[in-house]
């Protein structure tokens, strides 16, 4: 029957295979060995007969190689019959209190062995030893330095002993398992500011932050007097120097997504903290190098006692606040030097040097075309113009024509990144925004004006289809997505943010990383209203071991041939990964076949699923679950 399914075979071959044949007679196919000369008459019923079958044989192996008969399935199930996963059945549900040893996994690929215990809390590209050899100069040394290739961990990162799953969100917005994160020192640091308290076997989170002792939600009904939080209009912030980021947890009430960071100093674990709590976050810091952010990205953006030295460097700091700010959005400074009246001898600073910062800062401000909407207490709110017609900066440096996008590892420049051109005093640069969540699927400004190449507002539309049908498929694969058990998510390739937004949902957020070498399309990711980060995925991400629940990464690997190894982008995943979390590669088959290969050996469980189509389509879509383990002394698992 081989002979059925192969499409150069010729209707004869098909036709004297088939097992019809078995009751005809010999007399009627071939001409009768009797009389070799061929003399004698053939029967017209015979000729008629041996043409009809021909003719009927020919029609039935075409429309079988056609794809419309049953070949297909036979051919399927013998190819289902092949596959080599063991896995057939994933288990997606957590169960890792009921497991004490896990075995690595039987695989011929290359075993994978865990790290030391002392990199449990690993951070390859802001690692503190590395960081010490580096100019202390406008915080250099805190921004990201990643280990040369020779230096780099070849192991899976261990989770400390005792590891919990996680509380489902919002309860892990006010608590975390100490076992996850065992470290005290923010509690007798910010004892007397309400930051975090550690009760029993628990941290609790109440809310509060050194300026704003009252609560976040109170800090921000302050805000909301001034911001149109409320309505839709404030969607992205961007809170620099976060802390715990807790005015990041609380804004997600106000249906705000704040992207919240700051170093990896000696304020220890507070990035950690912030994602362990189910509150966006990355590590980073304002230094020399631009923020991993494209220009016109964030409606609102905060400082609350963040330090940051804003009159520095001619206002350099400020000026890249300005640079990712929407033409129309708001900045709220609160703490030094504002309401220095009252704090100066707290803050052990003359008045005169607070009140010179101040006017300072003001001066900035009306450079950068911000105007002062609100000072009260400890809290000045200001506004950026929604273009430049009505500011009058002539001695603001402004920026060379550039593209202000490009910004990884780009070096911070002390100049005014001007305002999209406009035709009128009430148009808004770069293009007015719908209130969120209308803006969700709205088409993008900047697809709108066609300033991204090869997208249009089609082929947008096309592609947020096309990614509720892929998020559908995901959910029938795993009917944990969607649901509080992934809280942390994150999409490696995030093109349009198709994926994020087929997803979008009150349990669960989504990191949208764009890579560096793909098609920069990060400033269409954040006016739908989302939030995302450049990144390089030859080099780790600027994050905590164990803080996503589940990695969509499609097409990544197919991105990164020949770029950096696969090995290296996989152990970057799992240390990322908490145990028991999931991933989802979308790739060509054989890309994804040397991905299984690596994972055998990663103590992930793997299998490998067709396409939503159907088994022809070259794409698959590989799903895989983290293994539990946790690191002891001795450089043994358990």
């Amino acid at each position: 029957m081989t002979q059925l399914f192969n499409p150069k075979g010729s209707a004869l071959e098909l036709f004297l295979s088939s097992g019809v044949l078995r009751g005809i007679s010999p007399t009627l196919i071939m001409v009768s060995k009797n009389n070799p000369s061929g003399n004698k008459k053939r029967s017209p019923l015979s000729i008629f007969a041996v043409i009809a079958l021909c003719g009927f044989f020919y029609i039935l192996g075409a429309w079988q190689r056609s794809g419309f008969g049953k070949g297909d399935s036979i051919a399927l199930e013998v190819t289902k019959q092949t596959d080599c996963n063991i896995f057939t059945n994933l288990n997606f549900e957590t169960h890792h209190n009921d497991v004490e040893i896990v075995e690595p996994s039987k695989s011929k690929a290359r075993v994978i062995k865990p790290c030391d215990v002392k990199y449990t809390d690993y951070t390859p590209c802001q690692e503190q030893d590395r960081a010490m050899k580096f100019p202390r100069d406008n915080m250099i040394y805190r921004e990201r330095h990643c280990p040369p290739e020779e230096e780099k961990l070849h192991c899976l990162v261990p989770a400390p002993k005792g590891y919990m799953t996680p509380f489902e969100w919002p309860k892990s917005r006010d608590y975390v398992h100490y076992a996850n994160v065992p470290h005290k020192s923010l509690t007798v640091e910010k004892a007397v500011q309400n930051w975090v308290q550690f009760k029993g076997n628990v941290f609790k989170f109440p809310g509060g932050g050194t300026m704003f002792p009252q609560g976040a939600d109170a800090y921000i009904d302050e805000l909301a007097s001034v911001i149109p939080i409320a309505d839709g209009s404030v969607r992205t912030a961007l809170d620099t120097g976060c802390g715990v980021a807790s005015w990041g947890a609380y804004m997600l009430k106000r249906n705000v997504l704040a992207m919240s960071f700051a170093p990896r100093d000696n304020h220890e674990a507070q990035v950690q903290f912030a994602l362990e709590r189910g509150v966006p976050a990355v590590i980073g810091v304002l230094g020399s190098i631009n923020l991993p952010y494209p220009s016109r990205a964030f409606d609102m953006a905060q400082c609350s006692r963040c330090l940051i030295p804003w009159t520095a460097n001619d206002g350099m700091y400020l000026m890249e606040v300005d640079r990712v700010l929407r033409p129309g959005g708001y900045w709220v400074l609160s703490g030094p030097p504002i309401n220095w009246k009252t704090y100066y001898q707290v803050w052990k600073r003359s008045k005169e040097d607070l009140k010179a910062e101040q006017r300072k800062i003001e001066e900035l401000a009306e450079r950068l075309c911000w105007e002062k909407k609100y000072e009260k207490g400890d809290i000045a709110i200001f506004r950026k113009k929604v273009n430049d017609k009505s500011c009058h900066r002539n001695s603001a440096n402004i920026c060379k024509p550039r593209d202000a996008d490009d910004v990884w590892y780009k070096k911070m420049e002390t100049c005014v990144t001007p305002f999209p051109k406009v035709s009128s005093a009430s148009e808004v640069a770069g293009g007015e925004l719908k209130k969120f969540p209308a803006r969700l699927f709205a088409v993008p400004p900047r697809i709108a004006k066609g300033l991204v190449e090869g997208v249009s507002a089609e082929s947008y539309q096309e592609d947020n289809k096309l990614w509720k049908k892929h998020v559908n498929a995901y959910k029938r694969i795993n009917r944990l997505i969607g649901t509080a058990r992934y809280r942390n998510v994150m999409d490696m390739n995030a093109g349009l943010g198709g994926f994020a937004a087929a997803l979008e949902s009150p349990k669960s957020w989504v990191m949208n990383v764009v890579p560096t070498i793909a098609k920069n399309t990060l400033g269409v990711v954040y006016e739908r209203g989302l939030i995302g980060i450049y990144h390089d995925w030859c080099e780790g991400f600027s994050t905590y071991p164990r803080t996503y629940d589940l990695i969509h990464a499609n097409g990544v690997f197919s991105l990164y041939q020949n770029k950096c190894s696969f090995e290296d982008i996989l152990l970057e995943m799992d240390r990322i990964l908490r145990p028991e979390g999931a991933i989802i590669f979308r790739d060509d088959v054989d890309v994804l076949n040397k991905v299984r290969k690596i994972a055998g050996g990663m103590r992930w469980d793997t299998k490998m699923n067709d396409h939503e189509d159907g088994p022809l389509v070259p794409e698959k879509i590989l799903v895989a679950v983290k293994q539990y383990w946790v690191g002891s002394k001795g450089n043994s698992t358990s």
